[in-house]
């Protein structure tokens, strides 16, 4: 078996929004994650219950940490759902626009959502990104957000990504 970089190696981990009962109450941001040194940005979102919540994601390039300006960019998307008796997503992901992508009703699912950071730059000229959620259906959905920031180079280190 070849040799590879272990997980951490590839990958720098985390945390978009610490997970918590309606975690999508209105309208709610992931952290603004420092994509400058990624090819690309992974927001990975674990709902557990909530049988009858929606939102709609987008995908945001902000100029900052703060954010002071954001711009919604394309995205890709794949979700598995009925995570408890089926861990099989899509064949491909699905290319988002702009607008967003309202979710499925129904617990235990995966949704993730990824940006392709030279897609950032072309459409923004910016480094950072984040995922926007707004409420579809009133209900409360328990979830979290783990962000997995793919690096361009693969390494030991990893500078802070939540600045």
């Amino acid at each position: 078996m070849a040799h590879q970089l272990p997980l951490e190696g590839r990958f720098h981990f985390v945390t978009g929004l610490d997970p918590v009962a309606d975690f999508d109450a209105g309208t709610v941001s992931s952290d603004v994650i420092n994509a400058s040194q990624a090819k690309a940005v992974h927001f990975i979102v674990h709902q557990g219950v909530g049988a009858t919540g929606t939102r709609t994601y987008t995908v945001e390039a902000c100029d900052d940490v703060v954010p002071t300006t954001t711009t919604a960019i394309p995205f890709y998307y794949s979700e598995s759902l009925a995570t408890g008796t089926s861990d099989v997503f899509g064949a491909v992901p699905l290319r988002v626009a702009a607008a967003g992508k309202l979710t499925t009703l129904g617990s235990g699912q995966i949704h993730v959502i990824s940006v392709d950071v030279d897609q950032l730059a072309a459409t923004s000229q910016r480094k950072y990104v984040r995922l926007k959620m707004v409420e579809g259906t009133d209900s409360p959905v328990l979830a979290g957000i783990l962000v997995a920031i793919e690096h361009q180079t693969p390494r030991g280190l990893h500078t802070t990504a939540i600045t």
